[in-house]
């Protein structure tokens, strides 16, 4: 049942809109029980939401609302967002009053009382809301890009608020409707193959010299890892542009973060991986303004290279890899700035990252070194025009390895496809630089244990297997930031070590044999995500299934005659990559069961 909520603050005219959202603040999470609590703020309005499973379909919610100032003429309302698409011919009913359309033109009357029960009825769906005391709800269609939203608006206060004041609200949402279960159509083709997936990979930037060991120790011991990014401390590296990091490093003077970082691309070099090397922040000589570790009131990020130091730089950065080389034995394949689109740490336009491949790429060859750059390594899937300059001006080609993006924000499937098609134009590998969903949740690192986190996880990655075929999906990370297991120190939870159903969705998805290409498979039902890798040749295929909805059983079709069973692996809430009784193939097709909010892979080999 897709809706969702937010409490905002309303100006008394509607001319300004302040809501909870996503990134726009800084939210506590944590889970008791049954019970998830979220606490927050807008400018002075802090408040705690508490939410408990009541049954099926049903919780309970309850505010307590305390402004930290006077704020006067600000009503504050709990916004629940529906989805036009599901509800945009329901019908509405206040208590038990005639019922009237979403659409009617008298809806606004039919609103202006108060009413302590609200209901909409649409053809597959309800949703009821119960208040403790009557109040009057506020309706507005039409919202949202392409006016594909409902916002319903239940007022919590009106008027002023004044310093120190309590407001507590409860009230319950309950939703039912028809569960489609009907079968659903996988259908397999494996006469068109796309680009090879080399495996899982993973982010191995040191931030917890505490908390990052010992977790990067079990996931390189649990999981197969295919490709590896570390991070090049570049202001440690070489602080003043007056001196050489190769002639300190050699006199005893390499620094301690330096040598962590060499040691961690170094070791996983060891183990066959590609490695990325990515610089952060940048030392202060080599950029314009005064370092920024954090956006400006402007809401800039970063600062741009100073290009009157551009050879200066390039040495800088090339003697990195090259006593990388020299005394590690690493070969770095490719280097990027992070998020160089957004400016964290170094901010770029599309044409300077164009300059920069060139004239860096350029001066590795001059050194020997084999390292190119990845195009892109952008901080969202949104920002691809980024890379335009760089696609549409031929001297850059040679000096570019892969194209990179970071999957926290852009997950349609026609700004993934754009990703697709520029590696697709250049004739290049796509890697998922960084992989996850949420940017800002290492600051309520409980979310991270929540099985709708962890579906939403394998989801994205299951739809970028199929959209995007890239060669990797490197995981933000495989150390306490981000961490996929629990326990062990980690965001101060010093019971043991454990994994997390996030882990076994990326062991799950690690599993998959190596250099598999991708082929087309389609669904039936939108609430699956379905993604096919295989080698016809070695008669191997991978399919990866995550369902968001309940349990159904499947189809696949397409199979090879010579195919007659699969391997079956589910990931859930109770679940650990369990394998299930071979499945049999006759003829090409496989019938199977599809468990409810599960991730499951197929497998022949």
């Amino acid at each position: 049942m897709e809706f969702e909520t937010n409490i905002s603050l309303v100006q008394k005219d509607w001319s300004l809109i302040k809501t909870t959202a996503k990134e726009k603040q800084h939210p506590k999470y944590s889970r008791k029980g049954d019970t998830q609590i979220i606490s927050s703020n807008i400018d002075s309005l802090y408040f705690t939401e508490s939410i408990t499973d009541a049954g099926k379909g049903m919780a309970n919610i309850s505010l307590e609302l305390k402004p930290a100032a006077d704020m006067p003429q600000q009503n504050i309302y709990y916004s629940i967002v529906l989805p036009a698409g599901d509800y945009g011919n329901a019908s509405v009913q206040l208590d038990n009053a005639k019922t009237v359309q979403l659409t009617a033109a008298t809806l606004t009357d039919y609103l202006n009382k108060p009413a302590t029960v609200l209901q909409f009825v649409a053809k597959n769906r309800q949703l009821t809301i119960r208040f403790e005391t009557p109040v009057n709800i506020i309706i507005k269609t039409g919202a949202g890009k392409n006016n594909n939203l409902i916002q319903v608006f239940v007022p919590l206060q009106t008027g002023n608020l004044s310093n120190g004041q309590t407001i507590a609200k409860t009230f319950s949402i309950k939703a039912t409707g028809t569960i489609d279960k009907k079968q659903v159509q996988l259908m397999l083709n494996t006469k068109t193959t796309g680009r090879p997936f080399e495996g899982l990979g993973g982010n191995f930037r040191l931030q917890n010299p505490a908390a990052d060991p010992q977790v990067i120790d079990y996931c390189l011991a649990n999981l197969r890892v295919s490709w590896g990014r570390v991070e090049m401390p570049w202001r440690f590296w070489q602080p003043s542009i007056d001196t050489s990091g190769i002639d300190a490093a050699k006199a005893g003077h390499l620094n301690l973060r330096v040598q962590k970082a060499m040691e961690m691309a170094q070791r996983l070099y060891k183990m066959g991986m590609p490695v990325i090397l990515t610089a952060w922040f940048p030392p202060a000589w080599a950029v314009t303004g005064t370092l920024k570790f954090r956006p400006g009131p402007d809401g800039v990020w970063g600062n741009p290279l100073d290009h009157s130091k551009t050879d200066a730089i390039y040495k800088s950065i090339a003697d990195y890899i090259v006593y990388l080389r020299d005394q590690y034995n690493v070969e770095i394949a490719d280097f990027s700035f992070n998020e160089s689109d957004l400016g964290i740490n170094i901010r770029q336009t599309g044409e300077e990252h164009a300059e920069l491949i060139k004239g860096l790429g350029a001066y590795f060859v001059s050194r020997g070194l084999k390292t190119k750059l990845l195009l892109g390594d952008n901080s969202d899937a949104t920002t691809y025009t980024f890379i335009d300059p760089t696609i549409n001006d031929p001297a850059t080609h040679p000096y570019i390895g892969a194209v990179s993006f970071h999957s926290w924000r852009g997950w349609d499937s026609t700004t993934l496809q754009k990703w697709a098609d520029a590696a697709t134009r250049l004739r290049l590998p796509l890697l998922v630089g960084e992989g996850s969903i949420d940017a800002a949740a290492w600051a309520y690192p409980a979310i991270f244990e929540e099985q709708t986190y962890a579906l939403k996880e394998i989801n994205l990655y299951t739809r970028l297997l199929a959209i995007c075929q890239p060669a990797s999906i490197l995981q933000w990370q495989f150390t306490s930031d981000y961490s996929p297991v629990a326990g062990g120190g980690v965001y101060g939870d010093n019971s043991p070590m454990r994994p997390t159903q996030r882990f076994w969705n990326l062991k799950q998805l690690g599993a998959t044999p190596k250099n598999l290409k991708a082929m087309p498979i389609s669904s039936t039902a939108p609430n699956i995500s379905c993604a096919a890798l295989g080698d016809n040749e070695k008669g191997i295929y991978s399919i990866h299934l995550v369902n968001n909805a309940t349990t159904r059983t499947a189809t696949l079709t397409g199979l090879p005659g010579n195919i007659k069973t699969l391997r079956i692996f589910v990931t859930d809430k109770t679940r650990a990559m369990r394998e299930g009784k071979p499945v049999p193939v006759v003829k090409g097709k496989a019938i199977f069961t599809l468990d409810a909010t599960s991730y499951t892979t197929l497998q022949a080999n």
